[in-house]
């Protein structure tokens, strides 16, 4: 990320109580920054708002890519809670009623995720009437799109319902309507590139890393597959050539090696197992296991993969996720050969054939029936997609096993039910 962005960061405690104060339908203000009407009146304060986006989406304890990879992790049993004294973890390493709506992970996410949603929507409704030079403009609102996208999947993946917009008192949609609604705004998003291709001027102001167009057909194809929507995924799929990623640097961290790697103080890794059940397990030839657990003493597995080091990178999607959204698709529709060919890619792929390095390395695995085919892709894109805090998601949508998980969806925050009546009652699980 560039140095700009720093005026972006907030600790934990600050994060929280700027955030705790509004839920989706509030204004979210930023004493330090500029009146509201001048942070989009000028296509330098749009760029800037966009560009804060990320900070918000992957920087700190308070970031969706914080909240979301501990939450999925913790609740479908992949890692625990090392240190007690994290206690808003530790909630969610118990689950079930322990998860309570004033938890800080799940409050942070819920805030952090319709902050990004807000901002996003002022600057899109912006973009037009306030940048002439049409490049420019599309960059703007592809980058802002992207963020908003991701803000909706991250809590559409954790809640039965979704916030339908921002103001008082809004009304909810289902987490399906919620996906589609993110697949909605790609879909705006790629038909104002497709008229005007991203100038290299707004290339050049934002972060490095993020290739905006691949990643808007990425997380289309996340997002449709989720709807249920598989032809639509396939397509988008199909376009993916580029592969994205979250960069850092010594000020702005990796946010899970600076909290949870280096300081072992708030969740590790199980075991080698990866949260799976016995028939499911990693071989133990599979070489993505090495990747994602460190061996160690004390404690024996640790969290590995793309939290080793302060400056290291995160991916926004994986080339394996894009090809078990292949398979799965093919799978659903019935195409069962071409969902085992997709599969295998993944299976027999070796690390240094991976931009990333996570390749299994395995023979070909053999599925008779749509089943069995179902169940392998599960398998793998558990191993695969290790930490990518996809997990809950792929577990309701598989039908696995209630007992796999310890909790199914998230309740609602204090911060949001205290102050709309439109809020639908929280799950039971």
């Amino acid at each position: 990320m560039k140095m700009y962005l720093n005026k972006y960061s907030r600790s934990f405690l600050a994060g929280m109580l700027l955030l705790v104060a509004a839920s989706c339908k509030k204004e979210y203000t930023d004493p330090s920054g500029p009146a509201s009407d001048d942070a989009v009146s000028t296509a330098n304060a749009l760029t800037d708002v966009a560009v804060g986006l990320q900070n918000w989406y992957t920087a700190n304890r308070t970031s969706t890519l914080y909240t979301s990879i501990a939450t999925a992790s913790l609740l479908t049993r992949g890692t625990y809670v090392v240190n007690a004294g994290n206690a808003d973890e530790g909630q969610l390493n118990t689950g079930a009623a322990a998860v309570q709506n004033t938890n800080a992970v799940v409050t942070g996410m819920w805030a952090v995720s319709n902050k990004i949603i807000f901002d996003a929507n002022r600057v899109l409704n912006a973009a037009n009437g306030v940048i002439t030079e049409p490049g420019y403009a599309s960059g703007v609102i592809a980058y802002a799109s992207m963020y908003k996208a991701l803000a909706l999947g991250n809590i559409a993946m954790f809640w039965t319902h979704v916030p339908d917009t921002t103001g008082v008192n809004v009304s909810f949609i289902t987490s399906q309507e919620g996906y589609r609604k993110a697949v909605r705004v790609i879909d705006n998003a790629l038909a104002v590139v497709n008229a005007n291709a991203i100038s290299t001027g707004f290339k050049a102001n934002v972060p490095a890393g993020v290739d905006i167009v691949n990643t808007l057909y990425a997380l289309k194809a996340r997002y449709a597959l989720f709807a249920g929507d598989y032809d639509v995924a396939l397509a988008a799929a199909n376009q993916v050539t580029v592969y994205s990623t979250f960069n850092y640097n010594s000020l702005i961290t990796n946010p899970i090696f600076t909290l949870v790697t280096a300081t072992n103080n708030i969740y590790q890794v199980v075991d080698s197992a990866m949260g799976l059940p016995v028939g499911l397990q990693p071989d133990l030839a599979d070489k993505r296991v090495p990747f994602y657990v460190g061996i160690g003493a004390n404690p024996r597995f640790r969290v590995k993969g793309f939290f080793t080091a302060t400056t290291q990178s995160i991916p926004v999607y994986l080339p394996g996720e894009i090809t078990l959204i292949k398979a799965e698709c093919y799978a659903r529709k019935d195409s069962l050969v071409s969902g085992l060919l997709e599969l295998n890619k993944v299976v027999t792929k070796q690390p240094a054939a991976d931009p990333f390095g996570v390749g299994a390395g395995l023979p070909a695995e053999v599925a008779a029936t749509k089943d069995r085919l179902l169940e392998l892709i599960y398998k793998h894109r558990h191993i695969e997609l290790f930490m990518s805090g996809l997990e809950l998601e792929d577990q309701r949508r598989f039908g696995r096993p209630v007992a796999e998980r310890k909790r199914s969806w998230l309740p609602f925050p204090f911060v949001e039910r205290n102050d709309n009546t439109n809020i639908p009652d929280d799950p039971t699980f």
